[in-house]
């Protein structure tokens, strides 16, 4: 049997995923250990122990100033950020992709300009967004929203249009209204594509959210990360990395997971990444 047909059972399947970061925590403590034996207050690789009692610190000891528990803080404070311009993002994508990808003259009129706007870096009207709104969460908010929505919207029209024009024809038939239409034969086609497209937009809406926090923020994980950056203290930067990475990851399997079981008939061609 060819390699491209053999399937690794689950236990191989969960070795071989477990395999490269078994590998990059090996590598990394053996480049940390060599490091501090030339310099053991060397602070650019710290050891696994100096990151375990760092992550603790922020997560369980109360901060002196404030009294907040900052790891949380800073959680709960990206999240509701990430969170609502994601959701801003969504209901555009619903609202806008079915009406571009549905009804021609609309599509006519926003395809071109939305084409157009979503080739703008968002990065680059960041200064343009704190000097209109201001250094408050509505710039953050607005920056994870531009940077998204566009592409979700996009990706929700091409899903309309991908739809068989057969369907359509069918429900015109048998007398569905354009409302009836969009809520029983659109609607949910289209789902489980927009849930396709909100994993794939939650990469560039963690880059858009650190680099707001970065430049005008008082809480948040990016915040924290270049804070602390200018005391050189990895032992923070590498596990608040590693707590975004391990967000991220949770994200997605909670919006796949709720793809497999809301939507079933669209997992049926093979498994989804």
């Amino acid at each position: 049997m060819r390699i491209i047909n053999r399937k690794p059972s689950r236990v191989t399947a969960l070795a071989l995923g477990l395999l490269p970061f078994v590998l990059t925590l090996v590598a990394y403590v053996i480049a940390s250990h060599y490091r501090r034996l030339d310099n053991p207050a060397d602070k650019l690789l710290p050891s696994i122990t100096s990151m375990g009692e760092a992550f603790w610190r922020m997560a369980a000891v109360p901060d002196r100033r404030s009294g907040d528990l900052l790891l949380w803080l800073d959680t709960f404070d990206s999240l509701w950020r990430l969170g609502t311009g994601m959701a801003v993002s969504t209901l555009l994508a619903i609202s806008l992709g079915i009406a571009i990808g549905f009804i021609p003259h609309i599509r006519s009129g926003l395809a071109p300009y939305l084409a157009t706007f979503s080739l703008i870096p968002p990065i680059t009207i960041l200064p343009i967004l704190f000097i209109t709104f201001g250094l408050g969460e509505l710039a953050k908010i607005a920056l994870i929203v531009i940077g998204t929505a566009p592409v979700m919207i996009r990706s929700t029209a091409q899903a309309v249009l991908d739809i068989p024009r057969e369907m359509i024809i069918k429900a015109e038939t048998l007398g569905a209204s354009v409302l009836q239409m969009v809520t029983r034969l659109v609607l949910p086609q289209v789902l489980p594509h927009l849930i396709t497209s909100l994993r794939l937009s939650l990469v560039p809406a963690w880059i858009f959210l650190i680099s707001a926090e970065a430049i005008a923020s008082t809480s948040g994980l990016g915040y924290r990360i270049f804070l602390v950056r200018r005391y050189l203290a990895m032992d923070v930067i590498l596990p608040y990395v590693v707590w975004i990475t391990l967000l991220a990851f949770l994200l997605d399997r909670a919006l796949l997971l709720l793809s497999r079981r809301a939507f079933r008939w669209h997992h049926l061609g093979g498994d989804a990444l």
